[in-house]
């Protein structure tokens, strides 16, 4: 009979050694997990400032090219036919 309520003891100390284990490894997840939810936050605010930059470069170059074909038109269009 003693020999079991050692071995029960036993598991009973092995099962509070791994709770307490896996307490720590929570916690463990949960630090790393902020850490994510905040890299997130400033990869999402960066993505979206280079987005719009691209957006301005894109708007830029075209009224560049409409720009540059206005004035083709004007000069084309002013230059007499001969």
């Amino acid at each position: 009979l003693q020999a079991q309520v050692d071995d029960t003891v036993r598991i009973m100390r092995e099962n509070i050694k791994k709770v307490s284990e896996r307490g720590e490894n929570l916690d463990s997840l949960q630090g790393k997990t902020h850490g994510l939810a905040i890299h997130s936050d400033s990869f999402c605010r960066d993505a979206n400032k280079v987005n719009k930059q691209m957006c301005s470069k894109v708007i830029k170059s075209r009224m560049y090219l409409i720009g540059c074909i206005i004035f083709l038109l004007v000069v084309l269009l002013t230059i007499p036919v001969v």
